[in-house]
């Protein structure tokens, strides 16, 4: 993603006067249930991810019109009011903040909530920055950005790339990680507080930082997140991936979470947000939900990318380091044929799995809109998991597809199993 560098020139997004923006029939909201609220920070079952106003996602065109403003006016008006962001996400933020503004007398700042990440702003190791100078910049940026005083939740960004490498150096087991092997993960209740080194203690400075900037009212609520990292060792690549943690996010979120819980000033996040790790090719975060909440303390989990950062679609991005797994493509492949009848196809069947298996435990999912049409097909498929009369044949095309993943993906593994290709050009889910 073209990151903007901090203290740069910022791109710059028109706010269209609100009467200019088209309000047609595919701008109404379909009459339905309302979507549920979960848990005690009130967010909404479906959290709208917004680093698909990105270049990673959509071309200056899309970015450009009147798309992302619509996208963004039609999920408030179906309920979904809460909306992720990140510094990372190249110019997220000033897209939909503009969105945002552009409607501001629909929609006030107070009828939605808005979490950012700060911390990454780039691909290589060497665009992590965790100085607690840096973040205040990020957020103070941020702040201007999505044209508001206060943040609901701001996450540290990809925190295993940065805190103590914890964890066997090879292929590894998350499920193992809670079981026989907790001691090997850190994860054994006499580990809960131990820090590792120094990327322990700089994950550590930057939460206190965060914690400042929440009891000055900037920040609501203060968290972590991580994504699912393939690891790779591919020459130009490797200071992407210098870090055994990359294998095993779920571990070292819980780890990270125990870490600060267990140290000065002894605060419990408030938020953690997970990605690909709930999903038809991978359910890991189902085990460690309910620990991250009891064990950790975290007042909220969040399941993000539902659809695995593209993979479960009928045509993964180009960009995808799952093209480097030949058993994984192929395993999706068969997934996109099975689903050839089932309407929708493939991310139809996707997003409501991650949906249903989320709400049975409490969790927000971030599904990537783009478009109005996004919008009405996510609502709809939620809609749809909390139907019984059409559960049934839903749940039955789901296991189906889980045994395509089990049989050929892998599923629920760290490692990915086969030889990467050569020509990956990415490191991470």
């Amino acid at each position: 993603m073209a990151v903007v560098p901090l203290g740069a020139p910022q791109p710059v997004y028109l706010i269209p006067p609100a009467e200019e923006i088209p309000d047609d029939d595919e701008d109404q909201p379909k009459p339905g249930p309302p979507l549920a609220i979960l848990g005690p920070l009130g967010f909404p079952a479906l959290h709208f991810g917004a680093a698909s106003f990105s270049h990673q996602y959509n071309n200056d065109d899309h970015l450009a019109s009147f798309a992302p403003v619509r996208a963004v006016r039609l999920a408030l008006r179906y309920g979904i009011r809460s909306f992720d962001t990140s510094a990372y996400y190249g110019p997220s933020e000033i897209i939909l903040g503009a969105a945002l503004k552009a409607i501001e007398k629909e929609f006030p700042r107070s009828s939605y909530k808005v979490t950012t990440k700060c911390g990454r702003y780039g691909v290589t190791r060497a665009d992590f920055d965790y100085s607690p100078a840096t973040l205040r910049a990020s957020v103070n940026r941020s702040l201007a950005r999505l044209h508001t005083d206060y943040l609901d939740a701001v996450f540290l960004h990809d925190v295993e790339f940065v805190c103590d490498a914890v964890g066997p150096s090879g292929p590894g087991d998350t499920a193992a990680a809670l079981h026989d092997a907790k001691e090997e993960y850190g994860l054994s209740d006499d580990q809960a507080g131990m820090v590792r080194g120094d990327g322990d203690r700089i994950i550590l400075t930057a939460i206190a930082e965060l914690w400042n900037m929440k009891d000055e009212g900037r920040i609501r609520s203060v968290g972590i997140s991580g994504e699912r990292a393939l690891r790779l060792s591919i020459g130009s690549r490797r200071n992407l991936i210098d870090n055994s943690n990359l294998g095993y996010p779920l571990p070292t979120l819980l780890r990270v979470a125990l870490l600060v819980l267990h140290n000065p000033p002894y605060r419990a996040l408030d938020v953690v947000m997970s990605y690909s790790n709930l999903n038809l090719q991978n359910s890991s975060l189902e085990a460690y939900a309910p620990l991250l909440k009891t064990r950790a303390q975290v007042t909220q989990v969040f399941n993000a990318s539902p659809l695995n950062m593209g993979l479960l679609t009928r045509l993964a991005p180009a960009w995808h380091p799952a093209r480097a797994f030949p058993n994984l493509l192929d395993a999706t492949e068969r997934a996109v044929a099975s689903c050839e009848r089932w309407e929708g196809g493939l991310p139809d069947v996707a997003l409501g799995y991650s949906m249903r298996h989320s709400m049975a435990v409490g969790m927000p999912v971030a599904v990537g809109l783009s478009s109005t049409k996004e919008v009405h097909e996510s609502v709809k498929i939620w809609r749809a998991t909390q139907q019984e009369e059409d559960s049934s044949a839903r749940e039955c095309k789901e296991r189906e597809v889980v045994k395509v993943f089990e049989e050929g993906g892998p599923r629920n593994r760290i490692d990915l199993g086969g030889t990467p290709a050569a020509n990956v050009d990415r490191a991470f889910f």
